[in-house]
């Protein structure tokens, strides 16, 4: 098995490969080209026939988000409810690095995914808005605390919409500081976000690709990381005649995680669940000829395996929130 873990410019390159040595795939992110921001499963889809035919697997989206939150949507769906009406996904980062102005993962994925056009699904169709444009506040159990959540379009929504056709209305949110939003909006002002090759002292060189190399590694930022994750889906719909509310959630502090593993919660949170993923596959209890979606599996083991590496997560009924 080979296991891309968000190299998202390389997927189908990766893909490729595994399909001539004959083994299967398993990612954490989906394709994005190099010179467009744009994230999309239509370019890995594409390769179904392909992997099916050579009776190989490829398993797409196997980290937390995506990965863990379309795992919560089919666990929900399959123990919850009925039929399903809306999904809100939710990512709070409470931590704090202590840096100005620093990105959890890798800036450049991080920074194109931020400032790209929102896209939320509603009445059968995305619905294309500003970036960063929407937000609320939110304010997590366990006294984790209270952000504010912008809505921003994020590539699980694409699969979840086609694999749960029931879904009238689904929107991806992620807590941000108003000091990383100050210094993004500053840093797209000058030009610093751009992902266009630009000439500078006889030289190519990609804005976002330098800004990169100033910002601080993300892989340093374990040690000084305080505070916790808050990560999971808000789903509506109907059971038993009766319309109901189900929040799925885990929280993870980043202390905990480098006390464990010297990463902070982000790692932490994306690893685990593609370590469960690639376990399903080995031991042959996810494992079909094809390219699939992780919330195309049965998500009952994936969520007893979380609960036993380091992942727990809980369950509220009818929260007493409402979401835009």
């Amino acid at each position: 098995m080979v296991i891309n873990v968000a190299l998202p410019y390389q997927d189908l390159t990766i893909m490729d490969a595994c399909l001539e040595a004959g083994v299967h795939y398993m990612d954490t992110a989906n394709y994005e080209p190099l010179d467009t921001a744009k994230f999309e499963y239509s370019w890995q889809w594409a390769y179904q026939q392909r992997f099916a035919d050579a009776g190989l697997m490829a398993l797409l989206g196997c980290g937390f988000d995506p990965g863990a939150t379309n795992v919560f949507t089919a666990y929900i769906a399959k123990h919850y409810f009925d039929e399903i009406h809306t999904l809100d996904i939710i990512d709070v980062n409470g931590g704090d690095h202590g840096y100005p102005f620093a990105t959890n993962f890798n800036p450049e994925i991080n920074i194109r995914e931020v400032t790209a056009e929102c896209r939320h699904w509603e009445n059968g169709e995305f619905v294309t808005t500003p970036a960063m444009s929407t937000s609320q506040p939110f304010t997590c159990p366990e006294g984790v605390g209270s952000f504010d959540i912008y809505r921003m379009y994020h590539e699980e929504l694409e699969s979840l919409t086609l694999n749960f056709p029931t879904i009238k209305k689904a929107q991806f949110w992620m807590s941000f500081g108003d000091s990383y939003l100050k210094h993004l909006e500053v840093l797209g002002n000058v030009g610093m976000t751009g992902i266009e090759p630009m000439e500078f002292q006889g030289q190519k060189i990609v804005p976002i690709q330098f800004l990169k190399a100033l910002l601080p590694d993300p892989s340093t930022l374990g040690p000084r990381t305080t505070g916790k994750t808050c990560i999971g889906c808000v789903v509506t719909g109907i059971s038993d005649g009766r319309e109901k509310t189900v929040y799925l959630y885990n929280i993870k502090d980043h202390q905990d995680c480098y006390r464990e593993v010297q990463s902070q919660a982000i790692s932490y949170t994306t690893a685990v669940p593609a370590m469960i993923s690639a376990k399903l596959m080995v031991q042959g209890q996810w494992l079909k000829p094809g390219v699939w979606n992780i919330e195309q599996m049965d998500p009952d083991a994936f969520m007893d395996d979380m609960n036993q590496h380091g992942l727990s997560w809980k369950v509220i009924e009818d929260p007493d929130f409402d979401l835009l």
